[in-house]
Formats: C-alpha cells, structure tokens, sequence
C-alpha cells in the first residue's frame, strides 16, 4: 500500500526543524562571517551549539556516535527543513560535503579509523572534505583517475592534483581517491585513503571562486606531493573505491535534493508575498496569468520533487541501494528546483537581481546543483544503460 502520511512525530519533527530555522537561524543571514567562500568555522560552530540545544543536532548520524539515528524517511522532512535557509543545514551538521562522508565512515571505516576521524566529524568538533574530482581527469567519468598511489613499503606515496574539493580550506582530515597501479603484489586500481589536511605533502594550491557561497571552506584546488600514507590509511579494501562511491553517492545525492527542496520553497515563498503585495496594472502581480501561472507551476514542481524524494528515501530505507532511483530523483528534483528558483527571479524582477533577498543565493545555489554528484546528462545516460539492459 503506498501511503504519505505523516505520523503525528513526524509531523512534529519536520515543523520544530522549520519553527527553528526560521526563528533561530534566518536571522544570522546577514552575520558579516557569512563569506564569498562559505560560514566561517567559529560560526558554523556557534550554529551547532544552536541545534544542539534545539534537539536537532546531527540528525543523519547513527545514534552510538551522538547523532539523531533518522532513517532516509525521516532525514527527508528535516532535511528540507534545515534547507529552508543555507545557513541551516549548516547549523544541524548534515550538510555536504561532511554529511556524505559521516555515512562513508560509518559504513566502511574500520573501529581505529572511526574512533580517530568520525567521532570528532560526527560531534562537530572538526570537518572533512573528499578528494576526488581533478582537472582533466576524473570528474563526471572518474575512471580518468590520475592521482596515483604508489606502495612503497608499508605506506603509500600519493601524487596528483584536485580540484572544486569543497570545504578544503579549514577540513581536519580528507577522503583522497587515487590509482594504486600494477605490479605491486597487490591489487591495484582505484582506491580511498585517510589523511589529515595538515600532513606533509598535502597543499591547498588556491581557493576557487564559485557561484554558490553556502559551503564552509569554499571550494579548493589541492596538490599531493610526495604524501606518504600509511598503510592503514586505506579505506576499505585497495582497488575497491568505485564500490564505496556508490555507498556515498545514492545516498549524497538524495540528501542534496532534500536540503535544496528546503531551499526552492523559500525562494517560492518569497515570491508569493511578493506577488500578493506588490500591484502593477490596477491589481497584485499575483492576479496576472502570466504571474499566478509561475506561481502555479512553482507548486507542482515542489510537489512532485517532495514525493519523489519520498519515493526514493522508501526505497533506501527498504534496503535497496536505489541506484536508479536515485539517478531519476537527482536529475528530476535538480532541474525542477531550477525552474523554480529561475520564476522567482522573474516574478521578483529587478528585486530578484539583488541581494535584498535570498532568492538571488538560491537561484546560483541550486543551479550547481544540475551538475553536483554527477551532472542531468551523465544520470540519464546511466538510466538508459538500465532500461536497455532490464527490458
């Protein structure tokens, strides 16, 4: 039986993670440690403090390292919630890329590896940040790994260039992805290794500047030189790292839908007062087709955004690995929260090209988000693959 109803705690989660944000978070929008690149840690740690006391710290995390222990079900209502301000997600720690990685540790790390980087992750006393997209090489295709990683001895000797790796700047330790090459004695191929930012070897060459402002520690270019890693350092097993990826990314990709969901409905609400306040021709905007058309396909696209989400978070929690599912949801929610944030532009007009609002951020904001976990072209080309090979 399919059935969206919430149950009476549900409801209840979801509205105190809204009640909190709009009341104790929104008004930090305009705090001046709000950068180009990003909250600053002191605060994004006064934020956590914030949530904490709220009750509402944490919430993707398993409850044995301090967290709330929410299913995908449950984390779909607060995260849109939380996603209601950019500041939010922030501020309850479940936002990317720290959020990903929790789940990564979590379910692959080994006991010694949680206790040093995920417990400190999981409290918020430290960030993190996963090194995998390079220039000219792995991206959306990331068989075109070129960092390498060379045994030698019983450490490994990593050699490449990242770049777009968000929250690098300020992150306590790293997720690097890199090829662990033939004729070694061991198997080779792409592989995941832990490390702490500030080991030798390891600089943060640049920071970029992006369209989007919401993510602490901004967006980086990293080089290795020469970083020698330990051999317990691998994640997981050598050779194994496109299998922890998929662990990573179905999940990473809904939870982006989520907190951005959160988002385009804010800008969408910003609009509708707009449009019922602001008179042009003898009447509201809102009373003009052309403008209650916007308003219109504003819902509906939030609405079937928010159950496909749903739909997704069901099959996750299920215990499906939602590959598929998750590929259709990315690709559906990302251009769809696009349209909305492009309508409120436009139904704001001259006000929506300002920063009088933040329907300015969210437009640039979710317009990343099309190409974040893999780009719309990408997903339907592996949704394609699917249906030839299943029909």
């Amino acid at each position: 039986m399919i059935d969206f109803t919430l149950t009476d705690e549900q409801r209840d989660l979801r509205d105190r993670t809204r009640a909190f944000v709009t009341d104790e978070i929104i008004p930090y929008e305009k705090d001046p440690r709000v950068t180009p690149h990003g909250p600053t840690d002191e605060l994004r740690l006064e934020l956590n403090q914030l949530a904490r006391e709220a009750g509402l710290f944490a919430p993707h995390v398993p409850t044995q390292w301090g967290g709330m222990g929410l299913d995908h079900t449950d984390m779909a209502l607060v995260f849109e919630a939380a996603g209601y301000s950019p500041l939010g997600p922030v501020a309850l720690h479940c936002a990317a890329p720290d959020e990903g990685n929790m789940n990564l540790l979590a379910k692959v790390a080994t006991p010694e590896q949680q206790e040093r980087y995920l417990k400190p992750l999981a409290a918020g006393e430290t960030r993190s940040c996963f090194n995998m997209t390079e220039p000219g090489g792995a991206g959306s295709d990331p068989t075109m790994l070129e960092t390498t990683a060379v045994p030698d001895g019983n450490h490994f000797a990593i050699n490449g260039r990242k770049w777009l790796i968000t929250g690098a700047n300020g992150a306590a330790f790293t997720i690097i992805m890199a090829h662990v090459p033939d004729g070694h004695g061991m198997e080779a191929g792409p592989t995941m290794f832990l490390a702490p930012m500030d080991s030798d070897g390891i600089k943060i060459e640049r920071d970029l500047e992006t369209m989007d402002s919401s993510f602490t520690g901004g967006h980086c270019e990293v080089v290795f030189d020469n970083l020698r890693v330990p051999a317990d350092a691998v994640l997981g097993e050598v050779g194994q790292a496109f299998r922890y990826v998929q662990v990573r990314l179905a999940p990473a990709r809904l939870t982006h839908c989520m907190r951005w969901l959160g988002g385009a409905n804010r800008a969408h609400d910003i609009a509708t007062d707009y449009a019922k306040n602001r008179e042009a021709f003898g009447k509201p905007l809102g009373e003009h087709e052309g403008v209650g058309f916007m308003l219109a396909d504003n819902e509906i696209d939030l609405q079937q955004s928010r159950l496909m989400i749903w739909w997704t978070a069901r099959e996750l929690d299920a215990g499906s690995k939602a590959r598929h599912e998750s590929s259709m949801t990315k690709v559906a929610v990302s251009e769809a929260l696009f349209r909305v944030a492009d309508r409120c532009v436009q139904i704001l007009g001259g006000m929506g090209m300002t920063e009088d609002t933040v329907v300015n951020q969210m437009f640039r904001e979710i317009r990343g988000f099309r190409i974040y976990d893999g780009p719309s072209e990408v997903h339907r080309w592996a949704i394609a693959r699917r249906i030839l090979k299943n029909r």
